[in-house]
């Protein structure tokens, strides 16, 4: 197992936590994106616990470049973020399980069974979350790609355009093709009226 987080406690503390149990291995860790994709390629890994707030990648971008390169490596998103919709994104990029880092030891270390032997996991305070904004969410939102729901988010959030083209490493014209892209998807004829549509279905916490 791979433990990916860019805060050197908290490596350390998974670290302490996953010795306490015998059948897991430690093949490593990472504090960035790209230290967590050398060690990947190293060949060592079944299951990565990863941060998504790693530097050098933006968002559910890691795991999904992951999960693109070794699709039977399952993904453990270990997060701060106890938002449904950034666990429905992550989850649909891929991660086969999403934990809130407030979580008990005894759950983490369930989760990472669970996911090890293939099977998905859910932080269980998230599970109805998840639930409801899967049966609430508009047929539109199938529409959205990972990228258009990232700046959804981002602009849900009250980002400048400025701000997130930085995030994306875009340029800013591109993020405001998103913006109209989202907004005729969505059927909203203004950002303001976006947000408030987003906000009403569950799209952004």
């Amino acid at each position: 197992m791979l433990i990916a987080d860019d805060h050197a406690l908290v490596r350390e503390g998974l670290r302490k936590v996953f010795e306490l149990d015998d059948a897991i291995q430690l093949a490593g860790d990472a504090a960035t994106a790209c230290e967590t994709l050398f060690e990947l390629r190293r060949g060592r890994v079944d299951v990565v616990v990863l941060d998504l707030s790693m530097p050098g990648c933006t968002d559910v971008d890691l795991i999904e470049r992951i999960v693109e390169a070794y699709p039977t490596l399952a993904v453990l998103v270990l997060t701060m973020y106890a938002d449904p919709y950034i666990a429905r994104r992550a989850l649909d990029a891929g991660a086969i399980g999403y934990l809130t880092k407030d979580i008990s030891i005894d759950l983490l270390i369930e989760a990472v069974h669970e996911v090890a032997a293939g099977r998905s996991y859910v932080d269980p305070t998230l599970r109805a979350a998840l639930g409801c904004l899967q049966a609430n969410a508009p047929q539109t939102l199938e529409q959205l790609s990972a990228r258009e729901r990232q700046v959804l988010l981002a602009l849900v959030r009250g980002k400048a355009l400025i701000d997130i083209a930085a995030d994306l490493n875009v340029a800013p014209n591109t993020v405001s093709t998103y913006k109209s892209r989202l907004m005729e998807k969505l059927g909203q004829g203004s950002l303001s009226d976006l947000v408030r549509y987003s906000i009403r279905h569950g799209l952004a916490g």
